[in-house]
């Protein structure tokens, strides 16, 4: 199976992690498992990219963290969307169809 390089989807993690937070707050490793699941196992999002991307998003003002204990006693920070966040993943969103648009003119069906 042909895996997805980091560098082709690297300008669309933001989005992929905002969407995963619209309906509820989430933590890291249930992100990256639900990242895997849904490209069914064609991207896994490295721990150090996943990290990066909530620190660039947070200081950005597009997601906030909160930590809570977990049912298993362990303390976990959980991420949440912004409106902020809501905006740019809109953007984000309206950017793709663009792109795909352009690229598609350049790709051999």
């Amino acid at each position: 199976m042909t895996a997805i390089s980091s560098d082709v989807i690297r300008g669309y993690n933001d989005t992929m992690i905002l969407y995963l937070l619209l309906d509820q707050p989430s933590y890291g490793y249930e992100i990256s498992k639900r990242i895997r699941e849904l490209s069914d196992d064609k991207y896994i999002i490295k721990e150090t990219t996943l990290y990066s991307a909530f620190n660039r998003m947070e200081k950005n003002g597009y997601i906030s963290s909160f930590s809570q204990i977990a049912d298993n006693g362990k303390r976990r920070t959980y991420y949440q969307i912004t409106d902020a966040g809501r905006t740019f993943y809109k953007e984000k969103c309206d950017e793709w169809q663009l792109t795909q648009e352009v690229v598609e003119k350049f790709i051999i069906k």
